[in-house]
């Protein structure tokens, strides 16, 4: 798993986010959320990085 900064393009990735959430409910915005979650998982393919990667940003959380 690479938790070294990886992004071409960091500030335009999050400014599109925050664009993709503008003028959606709560709920379809978690709902969007997910579906870039799984997306991106998808791309990703690999079990042992995905499984490490939930590890991870579920332990910033404790």
């Amino acid at each position: 798993m690479n938790t070294a900064p990886n992004f071409q393009d960091a500030d335009g990735f999050y400014e599109r986010l925050l664009d993709a959430h503008q003028g959606l409910s709560r709920e379809q915005s978690e709902l969007l959320n997910a579906r870039l979650v799984l997306l991106l998982a998808n791309q990703i393919g690999n079990a042992q990085v995905l499984a490490d990667c939930v590890a991870a940003a579920r332990d910033t959380l404790e």
